[in-house]
């Protein structure tokens, strides 16, 4: 039986996609003999990249419980060199969908060009 540590070294790709994608993280830990990886991501896009990264790891699924849903309303901290299209291309697979975003923020957004790094912004 694979240690906590030896399936999460085998796991580590799928857990570096989720962060990159926008995963929560809300249990890691070993059930049983498999890796329990649970948490929620902004978009059906995210989930199906960590369930497509999980594949590459391991198609059979033998040692891993992946619970990964789909929950808006999540957030997203503006960070240096971000805009808007790069945010919605990391979290919706498509550059084109930052009017999405736009439209979820225009509480605080007047433009889409226009976003400060540090600023919340919601994830719909």
């Amino acid at each position: 039986m694979a240690s906590f540590d030896d399936l999460k070294a085998k796991y580590n790709p799928v857990i570096n996609k989720g962060h990159e994608v926008g995963l929560n993280v809300q249990n890691l830990n070993l059930e049983g003999d498999k890796l329990l990886i649970r948490g929620v991501v902004p978009s059906d896009y995210a989930k199906n990249e960590i369930w497509d990264e999980i594949k590459k790891v391991d198609s059979s699924l033998g040692d891993i419980i992946a619970d990964i849903n789909v929950q808006s309303g999540l957030t997203y901290k503006v960070a240096s060199g971000d805009t808007l299209s790069k945010i919605a291309r990391r979290f919706y697979g498509n550059a084109n969908d930052y009017h999405r975003i736009f439209d979820a923020n225009r509480d605080q957004l007047s433009d889409p060009d226009k976003i400060r790094v540090g600023q919340e912004l919601k994830l719909p």
